[in-house]
C-alpha cells in the first residue's frame, strides 16, 4: 500500500528558511512528504561515500543477514536533523539489540555539499552518546553526489526540498526499518521513537531470526498501523494471541500430566 503523508515535523525545519519579518510563506522549489512505498526494493547498487571516504555501495550493508534504520538528514542542519539525531539516539540506547550485533544504521546526508569529514564528526558525536562504541562498525555515516542521495531517497519515497536564499533544506522526519535484503518495511515518524514499536520492527523486518518468543507474542497482540507509523492492538490479534497463549498452556500441562503419569507407573 502506498499512501503520501506529509509531515507536520517538517515544518519546524521552515522557520530557519522563511524570513522573520515577513508574513508571506516561503516557496520551496519541490514538495516535501513521506510517500510510504513499503515493500520496495532500494537501489543496492547506488554509491556513496562512508565516513572515512572510501566509496561503497549500499548492497554492502545488506551481506549480513542483519535488518537496517535508514534515515536522511544533512550534516551542517542546524535544528531538525540534530533534534531527530538525538532523539533516534535516545531511543537506540533503550534497545537491547546492539548496532552492529541484531542490526545496521545507515545515515545519509541529502545535502551534496557534505563531506566525508563532517559525516566522522557526526559519526563520532553520536556513536559517544550512544555508548557503546563497539558497534561503530554497524553505524555508518554516508555523503554523495545528488544523484545518489536522490536515487535513493526516491525509491524510499523521501522528498525534500532546498531553498536557495536560506541555503537550507525543508524535510521530514522519520526512521525507516529495511529488511535484510533492502526491502522497506516499516515508517516511524516524528523525533523520538518507541522503543517497543522499532523493536517490534526490527524483529518483523527480520523475519523473527532476531528477538524472543516475547517479542513474538507481541507481534500477535499488536499491529503496524501505516497510517500512523505505531504498533497499536487490535481485538482480532488480542483474541489469537489469547488462542495461541490458551493452546500453549494446554500442552504444557498435558505434557506435565503425562510426565507424572510415567513417573508414577515407573
Amino acid at each position: 500500500m502506498k499512501r503520501t503523508l506529509i509531515l507536520a515535523a517538517s515544518l519546524l525545519a521552515l522557520p530557519a528558511i522563511a524570513q522573520q519579518n515577513s508574513a508571506d510563506p516561503p516557496k520551496l522549489p519541490g514538495r516535501v512528504a513521506i510517500q510510504q512505498k513499503l515493500d520496495t526494493q532500494i537501489p543496492l547498487d547506488t554509491m556513496f561515500r562512508d565516513e572515512t571516504g572510501r566509496v561503497v555501495r549500499l548492497s554492502e550493508y545488506f551481506r549480513s543477514g542483519r535488518p537496517v534504520l535508514l534515515n536522511f538528514m544533512y550534516y551542517r542542519c542546524p535544528m531538525l536533523c540534530p533534534t531527530v539525531l538525538e532523539g533516534t539516539t535516545n531511543t537506540l540506547t533503550e534497545l537491547k539489540f546492539d548496532i552492529g550485533r541484531e542490526f545496521d544504521v545507515i545515515t545519509v546526508s541529502i545535502d551534496p555539499r557534505d563531506t566525508p569529514e563532517m559525516a566522522a564528526q557526526k559519526k563520532d558525536h553520536y556513536l559517544k552518546r550512544y555508548g557503546r562504541l563497539n558497534s561503530a562498525a554497524g553505524w555508518h555515516f554516508l555523503t554523495g553526489n545528488e544523484s545518489s542521495i536522490k536515487r535513493l531517497a526516491n525509491a524510499v519515497g523521501f522528498e525534500y526540498a532546498y531553498d536557495l536564499q536560506s541555503d537550507q533544506f525543508a524535510h521530514g522526519a522519520a526512521l525507516l526499518v529495511l529488511t535484510p535484503q533492502g526491502k522497506v518495511s516499516r515508517y516511524f515518524y516524528g523525533f523520538e521513537y518507541s522503543p517497543r514499536d522499532l523493536r517490534l520492527g526490527l524483529v518483523e523486518a527480520a523475519a523473527n531470526k532476531i528477538g524472543t518468543a516475547t517479542d513474538q507474542f507481541m507481534l500477535l497482540c499488536f499491529h503496524y498501523d501505516p497510517a500512523t507509523g505505531k504498533y497499536a492492538k487490535t481485538a482480532m490479534n488480542i483474541v489469537r494471541a489469547g488462542g495461541v497463549a490458551t493452546i500453549i498452556s494446554l500442552a504444557s500441562f498435558i505434557f506435565i500430566m503425562l510426565r507424572n503419569e510415567r513417573k508414577s507407573n515407573q
